[in-house]
């Protein structure tokens, strides 16, 4: 990778940003996608600047045929994250198999008594109000926010805050009464339909999940469909 490539990589993970680097196998050309800006001198056609783009929001690698060659395109993406809010008993399994799907867990709780290292040994933990700590750490495009508290002033602040990020997931413990209540008071916060609608509530699959460790399976089972298949595929 060329050096000023390698920059715009380094500088893309730490503003949490994604970028793909086209190569052209033969030749060793380059092009550079960052968001909407390209940069290089590898010359490709409309189609495989789609590919590109197709590969960027997949965020999976790819190899295919060009009018300029064989290319190889690579993405870079920054790591996924999943804000936790609430530091309650399904969050215990959660943050566990959410590490090994390769999610860094970040758990959120001002409950002091709840958030601690004995419960949650080795993970970022977070004492500040959800809001709060979700502004500070800022959710991007490769962040899940889950909220498990059942408590409005906990889950309602973060949820405002989810909604207003691009985090690719958003999910809130409770029942189909309590999503509906939750949602009313979201709206006189200002918020639509179509806002509303990117909150999976109840959370998770609906797979019968009664333990805390079913439920944590069917929260990551539902994570995984909406960043590998998109929203759109789980409402067909």
């Amino acid at each position: 990778m060329k050096g000023r490539f390698l920059d715009a990589v380094l500088a893309a993970g730490h503003q949490h940003r994604s970028v793909a680097l086209a190569t052209e196998l033969k030749g060793g050309g380059q092009l550079l996608l960052d968001g909407d800006r390209l940069e290089g001198e590898l010359a490709l056609d409309e189609a495989a600047l789609g590919a590109m783009r197709e590969a960027l929001r997949a965020d999976r690698n790819r190899t295919f045929d060009t009018a300029a060659g064989r290319v190889f395109v690579e993405v870079f993406s920054p790591p996924r994250r999943c804000f936790v809010v609430g530091a309650v008993h399904i969050a215990q399994p959660l943050v566990q198999i959410l590490s090994l799907a390769d999610y860094q867990p970040i758990v959120i709780d001002p409950r002091q008594s709840f958030a601690t290292e004995a419960r949650f040994p080795g993970l970022e933990l977070s004492t500040e109000w959800p809001d709060e700590a979700l502004e500070r750490l800022k959710p991007d495009h490769r962040s899940a926010v889950v909220t498990l508290t059942h408590d409005p002033k906990l889950d309602d602040p973060a949820l405002a805050v989810a909604l207003r990020s691009e985090c690719f997931y958003i999910g809130a413990l409770g029942s189909k009464r309590t999503h509906a209540a939750r949602c009313g008071r979201l709206k006189e916060m200002g918020f639509t339909d179509t806002d509303l609608a990117r909150i999976h509530g109840p959370i998770g699959l609906s797979i019968g999940a009664v333990s805390p460790a079913e439920i944590a399976v069917s929260i990551l089972g539902q994570m995984t469909q909406i960043l590998r298949r998109g929203e759109k595929s789980e409402a067909a």
